[in-house]
């Protein structure tokens, strides 16, 4: 049998650290690289004697990411101890929910292509973090406690993904509900968003699960699909070679793109799971979760639609612009300035948007101001060569884009009259490029039009240069 004959089963557990202003059970800040040790206490330390104080504002921020992901929200939940021992963890247990979760049953619907896919959630439990080790080379390996003690919300999927461009599609949409709810900056190069990755195989068509493999602590969209593929084709040629495979936890190599085993996975019972007798049930009343509800401002999905029924976009298009509330908000403000949306969304998802791939920020140009631009595109008065030159102006100093396009003088020449000398000089220098053209080379025109574009200083008409120049080259 072929890899064509097997599919991947996958769940996903993301850790989402919560942008909360003190720790989990302490008064301990959270700030993201501070100098080792410096924010800890001994209640974080796990010091005798010491104990923990819930932080309501962690409950409230599991709350809302269970709303947005169409979680039932548990009135009674519980905290465990999950026991295990490791140099990073003083406790050498880490507080957890097991059996009784603040939010149970939820779904997230992803687009990949043309399809939209439902993702069950299994659950949402909040946990506290780890340490860091810090590997120091030829010398050792040092503990850094800051990070013990940050609240985290752990999002388990139901294996309903099959590969890697449904994971990261289904873990944008994650960060996205993350940061609209305003609960993470889900900066995954500072670990506030990490993934486990529960990877099995079957044969296309069997319902029966295969043997499950983790992939540990994934935090870029590159490397989880990356370790996905690898991952998946090395299940195979296992099975296809008679192998068996085993339970395990394994990590992906990004440098040589392959997973290695960590160690035999455990058990749930290897980790002993006990009720935290320092921590009383959370009882959160409905009133409390309505509250929270209504306060959630509008989510990736409503605007998406929104989008697609007021601006005439494509599904696509409306997704792209909905990934990162940022970007959201700049289109939101930009069209207020155009009668032109689709050409704005074309500058932004061009030009904009890659600005804000992987970190929020603050506006690269003034959102009116991007939407003016728009406005001269759409009308003809620039082409799209002076647009991206008008672009990266604004993104210096900003301007208003008409007058700086009549001072500048950088209107787009649609005349005919005004073009024809130079449209003539270009197929007189450009014998050649006629010749392959008249042979059969389409491509062959754009040397042509290149000259027209480079003698006018990027200010032609490029339709109108291609059409003359197909004109003259037809009546020889």
């Amino acid at each position: 049998m072929s890899i064509h004959d097997y599919e991947s089963v996958i769940g996903l557990e993301v850790h989402v650290e919560l942008k909360t202003t003190h720790k989990l059970f302490c008064e301990c800040a959270t700030t993201f690289g501070a100098p080792p040790n410096t924010q800890v206490c001994p209640v974080c330390l796990a010091m005798p004697g010491a104990l923990p104080a819930l932080n309501r504002e962690v409950v409230e921020f599991a709350v809302r990411a269970g709303i947005a992901t169409h979680c039932t929200i548990e009135h009674r939940s519980c905290f465990d101890r999950k026991n295990y021992f490791y140099p990073d963890l003083p406790k050498a247990y880490q507080v957890t929910q097991n059996e009784f979760p603040i939010c149970t049953g939820g779904y997230l619907d992803i687009a990949t292509g043309d399809q939209v896919k439902r993702i069950r959630i299994e659950r949402i439990h909040m946990e506290e973090d780890a340490g860091k080790l810090i590997h120091i080379s030829e010398e050792g390996t040092l503990v850094d406690c800051n990070r013990c003690g940050v609240p985290l919300i752990e999002i388990v999927s139901q294996p309903d993904l099959r590969n890697g461009e449904e994971a990261v599609a289904y873990l944008r949409k994650l960060r996205a509900i993350a940061r609209y709810t305003g609960i993470s900056d889900g900066k995954m190069n500072e670990g506030s968003l990490r993934c486990d990755v529960n990877l099995s195989i079957r044969k296309k068509g069997e319902q029966t699960l295969g043997t499950r493999v983790e992939l540990k602590n994934l935090n870029s969209f590159n490397f989880i699909a990356r370790a996905i593929d690898s991952e998946f084709k090395r299940q195979v040629e296992i099975v296809e070679q008679g192998g068996t495979l085993v339970q395990e936890t394994r990590r992906f190599d990004e440098k040589t793109g392959q997973t290695y085993a960590m160690r035999k996975k455990e058990q749930a019972a290897d980790y002993r799971y006990l009720p935290d007798p320092d921590l009383v049930p959370v009882e959160i009343e409905a009133e409390e979760v309505n509250r929270i509800r209504v306060a959630i401002p509008r989510l990736p999905e409503e605007r998406k639609e929104q989008y697609i029924r007021d601006y005439d976009l494509t599904a696509y298009e409306a997704e792209r612009l909905t990934d990162d509330k940022e970007l959201s908000d700049f289109f939101e403000k930009a069209v207020q300035e155009t009668t032109y949306p689709k050409i704005l969304v074309n500058v932004i998802l061009a030009d904009v948007a890659p600005l804000y791939a992987e970190e929020p920020l603050d506006d690269p140009v003034n959102p009116a101001s991007l939407g003016k631009l728009s406005n001269l595109l759409a009308t003809g008065e620039i082409n799209s060569n002076t647009g991206r030159k008008v672009l990266k102006a604004l993104m210096e100093e900003d301007f208003d884009p008409t007058s700086y396009v009549s001072e500048h003088d950088l209107a787009q020449i649609n005349d005919r009259e005004k073009l024809q000398e130079t449209v003539d000089d270009s197929i007189a220098a450009n014998e050649r490029a006629i010749k392959d053209y008249l042979g059969g080379k389409d491509s062959a025109i754009r040397a042509i039009v290149g000259r027209v574009m480079k003698d006018t200083g990027g200010r032609a008409n490029p339709i109108l240069v291609e059409t003359m120049i197909k004109e003259a080259i037809g009546g020889r």
